[in-house]
């Protein structure tokens, strides 16, 4: 029978089948042998040990699509990175350095705002025009009211999205406003992984339509500056890549260097200055972080 790993713990996987529900699993001394480690994402075959008590051991994890370190996980399509319009006030700084995250990671990245309903029209326009030169899909919702939900699970159809973003901005309300309408047996999961709740936050993967899952985990959470060299930082704003190529120097910072294509664009007002003065903050304390 085939599924995936939806949460780990203490040598348990817990096994989400289409066929028959949630399988709690443990793995085989072979992948101990191979140095090899099943991974919440990972998608197995699993042999059924009771199939009334819905136990099972893990037989053999299928080919990853990809794998990430930090937090272990795998098969992750797309991150959804989510704010507050208001209440709390959305912390630009703070967002920047979430999407700097998926970028480092490789992560396609939908750009959510919830709360809506508390912010006028020109506020949310502001917001676009900040983020929408570098690509991202912007959506704004309001888990309260119920506003583009439908859009919202339209997005994640088909796909294992990771969950990203600070606590009070109502990720909660969204992931389960998005199980409402979910078929499968969300209850059935959170009673079996109940041993899982007063343990430390473990990655977790919840169903919410056929083929279509959240990742709710705390590595997604870091607000660290990334973890790479600052000279490599303005990879991670997608809208400085067009411009580089116009730079005199190679390696330019972007910052003190004259001749400087994406500081060009940025007088041009084809780069938010929010974002651009964002970049000049974190790259500096990524530079003083190194010095020590």
């Amino acid at each position: 029978m085939q599924g995936k790993i939806i949460k780990g713990i203490a040598g348990f996987y817990y096994v989400y089948t289409a066929e028959a529900g949630l399988y709690e699993c443990k793995a085989k001394g072979v992948f101990r042998n191979r140095n090899q480690k099943p991974l919440v994402g990972d998608n197995v075959e699993i042999a059924v040990l009771d199939a009334d008590a819905h136990l099972g051991n893990v037989e053999r994890i299928l080919p990853r699509k990809n794998e990430l370190l930090r937090p272990a996980v795998s098969n992750i399509d797309q991150a959804l990175v989510i704010f507050a319009a208001a209440k709390p006030e959305p912390n630009l700084n703070l967002l920047d350095r979430f999407l700097c995250r998926m970028e480092e990671q490789k992560l396609p990245s939908i750009l959510c705002f919830n709360k809506c309903d508390l912010v006028s029209e020109e506020t949310m326009r502001r917001l676009e025009e900040i983020y929408r030169p570098a690509g991202y899909r912007i959506l704004f919702t309001s888990a309260k009211e119920e506003i583009h939900l439908d859009t919202l699970r339209e997005l994640l159809l088909g796909k294992t999205t990771a969950v990203a973003g600070p606590s009070g901005v109502g990720k909660s309300s969204l992931i389960n406003g998005l199980q409402e309408e979910c078929r499968m047996e969300t209850g059935e999961i959170s009673q079996k992984i109940e041993r899982g709740r007063h343990t430390t936050r473990h990655s977790q993967i919840i169903p919410i339509a056929e083929d279509s899952y959240i990742m709710d985990t705390p590595g997604f959470s870091s607000i660290d500056v990334p973890c790479f060299g600052e000279e490599t930082l303005w990879m991670c704003y997608p809208e400085f890549l067009p411009y580089e190529k116009n730079c005199r120097f190679r390696g330019c910072s972007h910052i003190h260097e004259p001749d400087c294509g994406v500081k060009a664009a940025l007088q041009e007002g084809r780069i938010s200055k929010v974002r651009y003065e964002n970049y000049v903050l974190i790259y500096e304390e990524m530079k003083q972080i190194r010095k020590f």
